[in-house]
């Protein structure tokens, strides 16, 4: 007979054993909203944060749910699972990550340029400014510039520079 996993224990009299402590390799699923230092919320897997926030008109067609991942394999940003170690299932949070264990400083070498009428030849169009264009490697970079002689695409993390704050409350953990 397979042994029965419990995360808290109760007593008859009373009180509780609590869960285990998470650690890398621990599986955790986690409701999550993240916000800039001004409070503006980025992301959520709480729906009706995100309707509140409008992020649910910006993507219609995304399901809000608990995010799972296994601690220690670099799903997430460094900070979070930092953020997460130590916790257990029923804990609540709120953690600062600033931008070197989130998505690193903003950087100008991540800025290229590309003389325009080599992109239009690739693209059939000259692209403008607040496109998104994708790099071979992957990368998507935004259009922040265009003139006659060359395009700017900033291949910069969207989040790059910024200090997140993230309201993390941890729904499971499994070994």
């Amino acid at each position: 007979m397979p042994a029965a996993r419990l995360d808290t224990i109760a007593f008859p009299r009373g009180g509780t054993l609590p869960s285990v402590s998470i650690t890398d390799g621990n599986t955790v699923t986690f409701e999550y909203t993240g916000r800039l230092d001004d409070g503006t919320v980025f992301d959520t897997s709480r729906e009706d944060v995100a309707a509140e926030e409008g992020l649910a008109d910006a993507q219609p067609e995304r399901d809000y749910d608990p995010l799972t991942v296994e601690v220690g394999a670099g799903a997430v940003i460094e900070g979070m699972e930092d953020g997460l170690r130590g916790l257990s299932a029923g804990d609540a949070e709120t953690f600062e990550i600033p931008p070197e264990e989130a998505y690193g400083e903003w950087s100008e070498e991540a800025v290229q340029e590309f003389e325009t009428d080599e992109l239009r030849g690739m693209l059939g169009e000259t692209p403008e400014e607040g496109a998104y264009l994708q790099a071979q490697n992957g990368q998507q970079g935004e259009v922040v510039h265009v003139d006659e002689e060359t395009v700017r695409v900033d291949f910069n993390p969207e989040l790059a520079g910024e200090t997140l704050t993230f309201e993390v409350e941890v729904v499971d953990v499994e070994d």
